[in-house]
């Protein structure tokens, strides 16, 4: 099934056409990475799934119910992280999602078993200094255990990483992999090593259209393999072979790189190690990186 589909959309503000006839869909129980640069439409894009834009063209569907601007009735299967959240900074945060459960009309026993839970799940639970105290990566960390409060069967996170170190993103990342299990994830971003760590599709936007859309390793397979590497164990061997196959080009004193090789290049390589008596490390096909293939999009 799929927890969200966007059918034909399309969004323009005056002349500018941000999101232009855009269709995708989100299996439940994923981690969806929205890829795009900066002004390429994710955030717009997200605003129509919460039903706070009106669409000129197409329909969205959340859980099989048809989102309509303004009235927000499918919001209640969604929980959202914007990219820079707010809170009231005097509180702590149990005081800030026990607030949040009464918002909700949730009963009181529900929102404070399930503020315990999440506080403990995204590491706050120890945490009783006040909101405005807080770092950044922590106010993110408190996004998502708001976000997930009333136990939402689709979590948005609009660039959650973007302005954090590597351990602040670490962090977030590993949050989003554990809650998969109970709610379809879908996370805007640039960071292409964020999506590669630990989403299950992808799909490329630029000018407001999905330009690639698949499985990390779908995407990958778009493109075989662009070359070989071979690492030696010493110096001289890597001279030696690149003496024989001199099309090479030298990335450090033992690694060798070859561009636009097959595997039948890799075998006639071996067999020129093979005759020479020239022991390697490792060879290996080097896979297109999600940078190469974003670059070839977006230029």
């Amino acid at each position: 099934m799929d927890m969200l589909a966007l059918s034909h959309v399309s969004k323009a503000f005056g002349e500018n056409k941000v999101i232009d006839d855009l269709s995708v869909s989100v299996p439940e129980h994923t981690i969806f990475g929205f890829v795009g640069q900066n002004g390429a439409g994710k955030t717009t894009t997200m605003k129509m799934i919460l039903g706070l834009l009106h669409l000129d063209k197409g329909e969205i569907f959340v859980n099989d119910e048809r989102v309509n601007f303004g009235q927000n009735k499918t919001n209640r299967y969604i929980g959202y992280l914007p990219d820079v959240p707010e809170f009231y900074g005097f509180m702590t945060p149990m005081e800030y999602l026990t607030l949040c459960g009464k918002t909700a009309g949730m009963p009181k026993e529900e929102y404070q078993n399930k503020a315990v839970e999440l506080l403990e799940l995204v590491g706050l639970d120890s945490a009783n200094k006040r909101i405005q105290g807080f770092s950044r990566g922590m106010k993110q960390r408190l996004g998502i255990a708001q976000a997930l409060l009333n136990s939402p069967k689709l979590l948005i996170c609009d660039e959650p990483t973007s302005a954090l170190d590597p351990i602040g993103r670490q962090e977030i990342l590993d949050i989003l992999a554990a809650v998969k299990k109970d709610t379809t994830v879908i996370f805007s971003t640039h960071i292409l090593s964020d999506v590669e760590r630990i989403c299950d599709e992808i799909a490329f936007l630029h000018n407001g259209k999905i330009a690639l859309w698949g499985t990390l390793e779908e995407i990958k397979g778009i493109r075989k393999g662009t070359g070989l590497e071979i690492e030696f164990f010493k110096p001289e061997d890597a001279d030696r072979f690149a003496a024989k196959y001199p099309e090479g080009k030298r990335t450090g004193k033992v690694k060798l790189i070859y561009d636009e090789k097959t595997e039948q290049d890799m075998i006639s390589i071996m067999q020129i190690l093979v005759q020479n008596d020239i022991s390697i490390q490792r060879i290996e096909m080097m896979e297109p990186t999600l940078e190469a293939l974003f670059m070839e999009v977006v230029c």
